[in-house]
């Protein structure tokens, strides 16, 4: 990193780009270039630091990132417009970097106030659950939801909240599917999920995704603290909101006997998101958060990382440091999936990224890529999962999910995440329930004008005030106040009520 007088960052020595920490005005003097800029340039954007050719790879943290489509000057502002996005061959070298975790001993790992479970999980929070089988039970489960006001909740000041989770799918769709099976492991992973004392599922009675089939299916039974209704047998919307209120009734005292107690580090299960990125994000909040998973592993936590398009590029990044060949090639076997699976659609898999990246300084997928997936710190890679697959491996793994961040996020829930990190640089304002999330900003101007929204302020590290490894050890010990019950901006704010979003993937007929 430069000092902090100098506009520019270089990342890497055989980068032929430099990135502006400032704004550039046209026609800037830059120390160490030969010339002045050419051009206005954002923040977090990027200028030539030397001549490259027309047809030349462009380099960022040493990277290939794409081809220069004219020669470009030194000062040039380097940008979607003249750099193309080509594919090539990566070379996945499964295993080439992997290196032995320092684990912290046992009897030396963080901890933090946790709710141990009678299966020996720990959560985070203390919800219950409402959950709807279809779409036509979503209003019937809402309802049910606000029905517990904090005032009538004030009884039970352990518990966290009554949470309603209704989706837009589970009829109109093929079964036997991939996307009904995804759908069923998303709400059996939801209606176990260690942050959820107790949990009622609402059909309607007539939906392809039946409650008694779905319940079946996964391994569900009822109990004091699951339930299930379907309204065409309980008599109707009314009827079926009035049984839910009871249900819940019955389960609040048994919920509110959940008490926090002292919980080992290795407990946690951290999904890893990002969302709204700009051209810091790369150097501040995603390598500070991989940093932060970093110690998390060697204390014996689950760090999760996900959406698949955005691994894209530098998928061996990620392949180097698998334990295995297996391993290795089940996450190529994922992205080979998606190749297909986005074929002829202006898919950001296929290059394309949101206008929000763009804005921050992203040209296209293989740059937004690079800094994707530095949150997932550098241990060693120990398992790839599909999309709301229970993650039963300790260490650092990968969830098959979509870029869109509420998809990801509830898929890493259904697959046992007990607390969301999302790093931001243009500001994403999102939260989640029944795990909390913890927003992480890549640059002070975001943070400060979104200070509500945001957790913590990255931007530090481009300021100069800090340093990666010193931010991630901050990120860390947050993580562990959160974890222990203190509230985050987005819980303040109410969010997550709303983020409940499986993954759909089949037709709708």
């Amino acid at each position: 990193m430069p000092s902090i007088d100098s506009p520019l960052l270089h990342l890497h020595p055989n980068d032929n780009v430099f990135v502006a920490r400032t704004a550039l005005a046209l026609g800037q003097e830059i120390p160490g270039l030969a010339q002045r800029t050419r051009a206005q340039v954002p923040a977090g954007h990027k200028i030539a630091a030397r001549r490259i050719a027309a047809g030349e790879q462009v380099r960022k943290y040493d990277t290939v990132i794409g081809v220069a489509t004219r020669e470009l000057e030194p000062g040039d502002y380097v940008h979607s417009h003249n750099l193309q996005l080509v594919d090539y061959y990566r070379d996945p070298a499964f295993g080439a970097d992997v290196r032995p975790v320092d684990y912290v001993p046992e009897g030396e790992r963080a901890s933090f106030q946790g709710f141990v479970r009678a299966d020996g999980r720990v959560g985070t929070r203390n919800f219950v659950g409402i959950l709807s089988s279809v779409n036509c039970s979503a209003t019937v489960i809402k309802n049910i939801a606000a029905h517990f006001t904090p005032e009538r909740l004030a009884a039970f000041p352990n518990v966290d909240g009554v949470a309603a989770f209704a989706q837009t799918s589970g009829c109109g769709m093929s079964s036997p599917s991939e996307h009904f099976d995804v759908l069923r492991r998303t709400l059996a992973g939801y209606a176990r999920h260690p942050n959820l004392a107790g949990v009622l599922i609402v059909g309607l009675g007539c939906e392809r995704n039946q409650v008694d089939g779905l319940m079946e299916s996964q391994g569900l039974h009822e109990s004091q603290l699951l339930r299930s209704f379907v309204m065409q047998d309980v008599g109707g919307t009314r009827a079926t909101i009035v049984a839910g209120i009871a249900a819940i009734e019955e389960m609040l005292p048994i919920a509110n006997q959940a008490q926090r107690s002292t919980v080992a580090a290795s407990h946690l299960k951290i999904g890893l998101e990002c969302g709204g990125s700009d051209g810091f994000s790369g150097i501040t909040a995603n390598p500070a958060l991989g940093a932060a998973m970093d110690i998390l592993v060697r204390h014996g936590g689950t760090a999760i990382l996900s959406e698949t398009p955005e691994i894209h590029g530098v998928e061996f990044m990620l392949t180097r440091r698998a334990i295995s060949p297996e391993v290795g090639q089940k996450l190529l076997d994922r992205l080979a999936w998606w190749e297909k699976y986005t074929a002829g659609q202006n898919a950001q898999f296929n290059g394309v990224v949101g206008h929000g990246n763009q804005a921050g300084g992203l040209a296209n997928i293989f740059e937004k890529s690079l800094g994707s997936a530095m949150k997932g710190g550098t241990t060693p890679l120990r398992a790839v999962y599909e999309y709301a697959e229970p993650i039963t491996e300790s260490g650092f793994v990968f969830m098959d999910s979509p870029g869109y961040d509420p998809v990801a996020s509830t898929g890493q829930i259904a697959s046992g995440a007990n607390l969301i990190c999302f790093t931001t640089g243009r500001g994403s304002m999102f939260g989640s329930k029944p795990a909390p999330t913890i927003k992480l900003a890549s640059n002070t101007p975001m943070y400060l004008r979104l200070s509500e929204d945001m957790d913590i302020n990255c931007g530090l590290i481009v300021d100069g005030e800090c340093t990666v490894p010193e931010m991630g050890r901050r990120i860390f010990e947050q993580i562990l106040r959160h974890a222990s019950g203190e509230a985050t901006k987005s819980e303040l704010l109410g969010l997550g009520d709303h983020e409940f979003v499986p993954w759909h993937l089949g037709i709708v007929s």
